[in-house]
């Protein structure tokens, strides 16, 4: 799954997601449905020219995932910036997810 956000593909990334999900990205508001979390995705991807994450740890107990990764953005002016995160998600039996959240500090890429 962080392989296709780091291909910046909104539409292979909404895919996880069941139709009523629920995402909440860093302190902003709760994005609902798979719809509208691939829109919230493909807009914030269009502000980036690249992203990686490169993952320090990943725990599942059950359907309860934590991912902590140093993620690098790559800005549209070419420079990098380079922050910790942790993801935490839960996914249904069918695999897909219901609850995803990101604590992230983005203030560094818009600075």
């Amino acid at each position: 799954m962080f392989a296709v956000v780091d291909r910046l593909d909104a539409d292979a990334f909404a895919d996880y997601y069941a139709e009523d999900a629920v995402l909440r990205f860093g302190n902003a508001e709760a994005v609902h449905g798979r719809a509208a979390i691939r829109d919230t995705y493909a807009d914030f991807f269009a502000a980036l020219d690249g992203l990686r994450h490169d993952m320090q740890h990943y725990f599942h107990v059950d359907d309860t995932h934590l991912c902590e990764a140093h993620v690098t953005y790559t800005r549209k002016d070419g420079s990098l910036v380079t922050v910790p995160a942790i993801s935490v998600f839960h996914t249904r039996s069918d695999g897909l997810i219901d609850s995803y959240r990101i604590y992230v500090d983005l203030a560094p890429l818009y600075a």
